[in-house]
């Protein structure tokens, strides 16, 4: 499908869902990797000698596809343990070219050619005064002054008419060092003196004290600036200030800036394994999409990839996931404002249908995954968000306050911790995270990254009309417990289809109905397929199910870092059996057989009609730390099909690793022999049904109703 087309899909959808007059924005966290690098940093580590420079690369390739903005160096994530916060830089432009910085580069993007500029002499005593001219220029009022450590060049002002302080030693906050330079306080990142209307700049000559820059150069702190119209004043006095003074480069730094629904705020940071980008939100899908084509290209300029390659053919997202964000305009415009019973009924709907929990998600999953369910934790808590439900539903207009204290004790992972939740409500309305806590946003977190703009996009129609339709209809009266079933049929990619699929028929119901090129796109998402072999009139399909990895250890020990000790050793197959022929009946006479047991399969049925599937779930390694040390790893599934009328078999052999053992000289170079990799360890001959003796019945431990244990078979 080129673009024209897909982009034509799309707008159909944005337009059936205008005509509800639903306002529904989304942003998303793509994360980019390197895929061939082995190094810490792109493999476990958030931070590394490359990855600033790679940030700078692609922050680079962004700014050539989409000119016009400035960049701005702000604060990123700070975990325990780390001593100051990750490097965070961000790109702030108008949509609609409401204004255009026109001041100085950022030296981190100036070329070896042109670096000869940054070594002139700068005299910042000019630019700090021509800066304070510039402000008191406007109706603001400002005053400068000048402190002994740090940036030492400082200016004061105020917006709002009064004058700026003169009196220095009154106010120690001003002599207060960078906030580059310090912790983030636990009660999160403020600016006292912004709060009470003094706006404090601080500026100094920076000299390049790293590979980053070639040179010297002017660096301004700005402070917590209100709004935006202020903030644009305030880049435009820079500006101005800069051209009087022939300074050629600088670097803006400090707070975070002031947002709108007229402006797009992208970042780039770090995080274990890759580089994220914080995409701008856009108020549709057809934006969203163009946000995402700017993203993935340039990350593809600068040898990023949004998935790895593993040695034997395995494709995985990149490590960081891609998360997305949904809300409004502006906080208080938020569809989960605009319509207060919307959220309880994500909630609900969100837990009625696993396939949104597990289909798009990261290999992770579960209790101690980056995105637990709310079902998948302590089982009183589970049942009472139920009650939590059910009181918001009496609630004829909750507010935004109530609505957030209602819920977000049942919003977090079991350990507490409100981040890690497959909806992620802290910045909802939180009066407890300072400055970014009451944005009126829901995080959806269970989704891998995806491996295109327009698989990325397809997820974003999905959330998009799925949050439109709860906006007006409710989907799901109340919460299921499934029990040991969520674990167990879910686990299997036909269970999930199924539930994708009765999503697809709910939006159609509601009036949304999805493309049908986008529901193959959204069916076809993950990389589930092994393998197929055809034997007579019956074929076997394997494809790659899901696991639920069990945490190592306590979760307080391990709270603090940005990943968790887990036991990835156990993996599951999901092993499905049909017939090409029309005639359906003579499935009943197929048989798998495996270690001399019959292996147990539940009826179904696909569009093709009846078929048999199971799940297998076998240790695959052994872990250096991890459960159940007895249990050896099986480098290999053998799988005998047989039909009781025929003298000869079918032997399916499913291997780790290569099939004769031997190591691969080096990482796939692309998907297509990551794919030739995982077809040769799948390998299938015919041999004689005498050579096995009658498969015995598994033992009943080994046994549920969607899988079969095999580390629980006798050795």
């Amino acid at each position: 499908m080129d673009r024209t087309e897909f982009t034509h899909i799309v707008n159909r959808q944005d337009d059936l869902i205008r005509a509800l007059d639903v306002d529904v924005w989304i942003g998303m966290e793509p994360t980019f990797t390197r895929r061939f690098a082995e190094t810490p940093e792109w493999l476990s580590e958030a931070l590394g000698p490359e990855k600033l420079q790679y940030a700078y690369a692609l922050l680079d390739e962004v700014l050539k596809r989409s000119p016009g903005g400035v960049i701005l160096h702000t604060l990123g994530r700070q975990y325990a343990g780390e001593d100051l916060p990750r490097w965070n830089i961000g790109y702030y432009q108008a949509k609609n070219k409401q204004f255009c910085w026109d001041g100085p580069p950022d030296p981190c993007l100036v070329t070896k050619s042109t670096a000869a500029i940054l070594e002139k002499s700068i005299d910042v005593a000019a630019f700090w005064q021509a800066l304070n001219h510039a402000l008191n220029q406007t109706s603001w009022q400002s005053t400068v002054f000048v402190v002994e450590e740090g940036l030492k060049y400082r200016i004061l002002f105020r917006c709002d008419g009064g004058p700026a302080i003169a009196d220095v030693v009154s106010k120690p906050q001003l002599t207060r060092s960078s906030v580059h330079k310090r912790k983030i306080s636990p009660t999160g990142l403020t600016d006292p003196l912004s709060a009470n209307g003094d706006y404090l700049i601080c500026l100094d000559r920076l000299t390049a004290d790293s590979a980053h820059y070639t040179g010297t150069s002017v660096v301004v702190e700005l402070p917590e600036v209100p709004d935006v119209p202020v903030f644009v004043q305030l880049l435009q006095c820079i500006a101005r200030a800069a051209e009087q003074t022939s300074v050629e480069t600088l670097v803006l730094q400090g707070f975070p800036p002031p947002v709108d629904k007229d402006i797009a705020w992208t970042t780039i940071t770090p995080d274990p394994a890759v580089i994220e980008i914080n995409q701008a939100p856009a108020d549709n899908a057809e934006n969203f999409y163009d946000y995402c084509e700017v993203s993935f290209s340039a990350a593809q300029a600068v040898g990023l990839n949004p998935y790895r390659l593993h040695y034997n053919g395995v494709v995985s997202d990149s490590g960081g996931g891609g998360q997305f964000t949904l809300g409004g305009p502006q906080p208080s415009s938020s569809p989960f404002f605009r319509y207060p019973h919307l959220l309880p009924r994500l909630v609900r709907y969100c837990n009625a249908h696993p396939a949104l929990s597990y289909w798009f998600a990261p290999p992770s999953i579960g209790s101690s995954s980056q995105s637990p369910r709310t079902d998948e934790g302590v089982g009183e808590i589970f049942r009472e968000l139920a009650v939590a439900l059910e009181q918001l539903e009496l609630q004829d207009e909750p507010s935004p306050e109530f609505i957030w204290r209602s819920l977000s004790p049942f919003m977090v992972d079991p350990s507490g911790n409100p981040h890690r939740s497959e909806l992620n409500i802290e910045k909802l309305w939180n009066p407890y995270m300072p400055g970014r806590g009451c944005l009126g946003l829901v995080e959806f977190r269970a989704f891998r990254m995806s491996r295109s703009p327009e698989c990325a996009t397809a997820i974003a129609v999905l959330l998009r009309s799925i949050v439109a339709m709860l906006s007006l209809e409710d989907k799901a009266a109340q919460l299921v417990d499934y029990g040991v079933s969520l674990h167990d049929q879910y686990a299997l990619p036909f269970y999930l289809q199924k539930d994708l699929q009765s999503i697809f028929n709910d939006l159609l119901e509601a009036g949304l109905p999805l493309h049908e090129s986008l529901k193959d796109m959204l069916l076809k998402e993950p990389v589930r397929f092994i393998g197929k072999a055809a034997f007579h009139s019956c074929y076997i399909e394997l494809q790659q199910a899901l696991e639920f990895w069990p945490l190592v250890g306590d979760v307080a020990s391990q709270e603090g870092g940005g990943s968790r000790l887990v036991d990835a050793s156990t993996t599951r197959l999901q092993v499905t059996l049909g017939l090409e022929t029309v005639d359906a009946s003579q499935l009943g006479d197929w048989e798998l057989w495996l270690n001399g047991y019959r292996v147990p399969l539940h009826q179904e049925q696909d569009r093709q009609g009846p078929i048999k599937l199971t799940g297998l779930r076998y240790r695959s390694f052994q872990p250096y730390i991890g459960l159940h040390p007895g249990i050896a790893p099986r480098n290999a599934i053998t799988l005998v099909l047989a039909h009781l009328g025929l003298d000869e078999a079918l032997e399916i052999t499913y291997s780790e690793w290569h099939p004769k053992g031997l190591a691969y000289p080096g990482l796939p170079k692309d998907i297509e022999e990551a794919e030739q990799r995982t077809g040769e360890r799948f390998s299938t001959r015919t041999v004689s049904i005498k050579e096995f003796d009658q498969p015995k019945k598994p033992p009943e431990s080994a046994v549920s109703d969607y899988c079969l244990d095999l580390r629980r078979l006798p050795c």
